[in-house]
């Protein structure tokens, strides 16, 4: 059994949803630094869990998939973090679960934009070199 840290389970689940990315991907959505996210992604090599590659293309590059094990751990997680979530809003009415939806929904292209501004900002910094 894999107990998983939250970093490590927001790496799988990146890595599910964009298999192929590179270390810098990752880096950059679980915000952490390429070395500390270097340790991270060893470690989940080491356990099964993740298949390091070099790209064919691109020797500089290395890809990231989840393995089979890696696949089926992340899905257990996932169905046990859901569970939890629906153990935690079960006292809550439809009509205050909805709001929640709702209020997610309304967030989600305010934390978009900003991720994006973030990114273009990094951009503009990593090109003057300031």
């Amino acid at each position: 059994m894999h107990d998983l840290s939250v970093p490590q389970f927001r790496t799988l689940a990146y890595i599910a949803r964009h298999p192929g990315c590179s270390l810098s991907d990752v880096a950059e959505f679980i915000g952490l630094t390429l070395p500390s996210m270097s340790v991270l992604i060893n470690g989940l090599v080491e356990q099964g869990l993740v298949l390091r590659q070099t790209n064919l293309i691109d020797r500089r590059r290395v890809t990231l998939t989840l393995t089979e094990a890696g696949s089926e751990v992340y899905q257990r997680a996932r169905q046990g973090t859901l569970a939890w979530l629906q153990r935690l809003l079960e006292p809550l009415s439809e009509e205050e679960r909805q709001t929640i939806v709702r209020a997610m929904e309304l967030l989600k292209p305010i934390f978009v934009a900003e991720m994006i501004h973030q990114k273009s900002k990094q951009l503009v910094e990593e090109s003057t070199g300031t």
